[in-house]
């Protein structure tokens, strides 16, 4: 089949590599344009990108796919299928009228459990057991299309939105793979999305980052491996934000807990953690940065600090 690709992000990157290594015809890649990013404000090259420039794809970077002009390029590379995989741009219906076949996306999570722009982050935040991917055709619909399969992965203890980013890029690059190779043969059926357990994973914002100290010690631990690598969950120490890269919960008796203490409260050192009272059971931080600086160890934060009684905010 002959397939153009459009994503962005590193996530894109392990199908898009696993597409261009299959026997089928890779016409195209469609990417954001560069955007300015970081202090410098200089333009930024995503993932695909890169790896589309060094393998030597034709890469077209339309601002809108809303225009004839925007869809030019897709026209004219004339694909039976469409990928998708977190372009960042809205297809719209005259875009996905374009491929012959039609548009997959590979959607990062079990659909019809949450649909929408950060599937990942809330299913930590959730408290979800297992996550996976979709193989889906593209509707005008937010991820509502029929699906052609699915792949689950289980949430261990430790993940945060990184790992699984990680985990799924590459589950969701097999199944592309196995999904096209089915789409091609006529014997993976679309089949609707039941209506019951639909959820909608809406776009995580910065400020979703702050602690709420009242919280349960279960929830803040979520939120800490939800916001791993961003935006980083971050509490104010002392007047100053204080950012917790790495924590786990752990019960009062575990610490020795008086159910007096205010939510937010340092208890101190325990082994390797500060540990901080919260709503029901305590947080024990393991790693941490204060604003401009490395991110540290608790052991080593608290060298020549004593921070017992102190109160986070």
């Amino acid at each position: 089949m002959r397939i153009v690709y459009a994503g962005t992000p590193e996530f894109a990157v392990p199908p898009l590599a696993a597409l261009l290594a299959s026997r089928h015809e890779l016409v195209g890649v469609l990417t954001q344009p560069d955007r300015p990013a970081g202090r410098g404000r200089k333009l930024a090259v995503g993932a695909v990108k890169e790896f589309a420039v060094r393998h030597g794809l034709p890469i077209e970077q339309p601002r809108t796919l809303r225009t004839p002009e925007g869809r030019a390029a897709l026209a004219a590379w004339q694909p039976d299928l469409l990928v998708v995989v977190a372009y960042g741009l809205i297809l719209p219906p005259e875009a996905l009228a374009i491929p012959r076949l039609g548009c997959l996306n590979i959607h990062g999570s079990l659909l019809p459990r949450w649909r929408g722009a950060a599937p990942i982050q809330r299913a930590l935040l959730a408290g979800d057991r297992d996550t996976g991917v979709t193989i889906m055709k593209m509707d005008a619909g937010l991820d509502t299309g029929p699906t052609l399969l699915t792949r689950a992965w289980p949430i261990g203890a430790a993940d945060t939105s990184g790992s699984l980013h990680a985990a799924l890029a590459t589950l969701g690059a097999e199944a592309l793979i196995e999904a096209l190779d089915g789409l091609e043969a006529g014997r993976l059926p679309a089949v609707a999305q039941p209506q019951l357990g639909v959820t909608y994973a809406a776009k995580i914002d910065k400020s979703e980052a702050r602690i709420d100290w009242r919280e349960s010690a279960e929830a803040i631990e979520r939120r800490v491996r939800a916001f791993v690598p961003w935006p980083i969950a971050e509490t104010t120490y002392r007047g100053e934000a204080l950012r917790i890269h790495r924590a786990i919960a752990l019960d009062d008796l575990a610490v020795g807990r008086s159910a007096q203490l205010a939510p937010g409260t340092v208890l101190g050192l325990r082994d390797e953690f500060l540990v901080v009272a919260c709503g029901s059971g305590c947080l024990g931080i393991a790693e941490l940065q204060r604003a401009g600086r490395r991110t540290l160890a608790a052991r080593e934060f608290c060298n020549g600090i004593d921070l017992s009684a102190e109160v986070l905010a």
